[in-house]
């Protein structure tokens, strides 16, 4: 995994800063939509214990990564007080993020979780108007009009204030907001913000497990391996977001973000078989169209420059 990093790094370095971006914005939500298939493997394991492992070898990664590659920024971040503020700021909200997630799964409430990560690209354009001036031409307020067409229609059938979609939508874009403005080292400010919440992880974990079929010593080595990867797996698509994070507009960074819960729509379908309504049919047909006029339109901006 490391050495595919280093080579992943240097390739990168001969693209241009926009192009970097939206290779790592592609390569991060793809990875996303991956995820449930990996989370698949441990369906067996308490979903709160599986987020504990997360944070705690999310930590354990990336600390290493930032040690095996010299990132200098990692002592920087740990001895300067804003810098540290700001990423136990972001830490808190990742955490949160994933916490609610898990709530959420646990009490059958996926529908509104993933209605969340629909809402979430729209308020990431709404902060980027609002807190960078960042500012649409006519394709993108189409894109974006369509966009907001599908989200609304979709939480008009879902027929309550959808609060746990609200709160992954605005913890996750606020997260976004921050990684921008920060403009830190990705995986040196990634490695502090796990590591300041890798205690309560480690705590829950040593203290709070009290069923002996889900502790570590007692699982079988291919879980317990799959949940030491897990830091791997939760690490990079959040050190590739943002990398993207700083290279693009936040609003490319929210239409990005719909591959994500694409790619988990056709995994549900044709691996899960699970039901698509008329609902979905027509939230995702106004959803795509608007990115696809978005993606025209990066395509017009790259043949202007040249």
């Amino acid at each position: 995994m490391y050495i595919f990093a280093f080579f992943f790094e240097i390739r990168m370095m001969s693209f241009g800063r926009y192009t970097q971006g939206i290779v790592y914005a592609v390569i991060a939500y793809v990875s996303w939509g991956l995820l449930p298939l990996y989370w698949k493997l441990l369906d067996e394991i308490v979903s709160v214990n599986i987020l504990a492992h997360r944070i705690l070898w999310s930590s354990v990664f990336t600390l290493v990564f930032c040690l095996f590659f010299k990132r200098d920024y990692l002592r920087k971040y740990f001895t300067e007080t804003k810098s540290l503020v700001n990423l136990a700021i972001t830490g808190v909200l990742v955490s949160t993020n994933w916490g609610v997630y898990i709530y959420a799964v646990n009490s059958g409430q996926i529908v509104e979780a993933s209605l969340g990560y629909f809402i979430n690209p729209l308020f990431c354009i709404v902060l980027g108007m609002i807190f960078l001036g960042e500012k649409l031409n006519k394709i993108q307020i189409v894109a974006f009009m369509l966009a907001i067409a599908g989200v609304s229609y979709l939480t008009f059938n879902y027929g309550r204030i959808p609060w746990i979609a609200l709160v992954l939508a605005t913890s996750f874009g606020v997260y976004g907001l921050m990684k921008k403005k920060m403009n830190y080292d990705s995986m040196s400010a990634l490695a502090v913000e796990t590591t300041l919440i890798a205690p309560i992880a480690l705590g829950y974990l040593v203290f709070g497990v009290s069923d002996g079929a889900t502790a570590f010593t007692t699982l079988p080595l291919s879980i317990i391996v799959l949940l030491v990867f897990s830091g791997i797996v939760t690490a990079l698509p959040l050190y590739w977001f943002g990398m993207a994070a700083v290279k693009l507009p936040l609003y490319s960074i929210g239409f990005f973000q719909y591959i994500a819960p694409s790619i988990k729509l056709f995994i549900g379908l044709y691996l899960f078989n699970e039901k698509f309504s008329l609902t979905h049919t027509i939230t995702f047909t106004l959803i795509w169209t608007g990115l696809a006029l978005y993606i025209v339109d990066i395509i017009l901006k790259q043949k202007n420059q040249k």
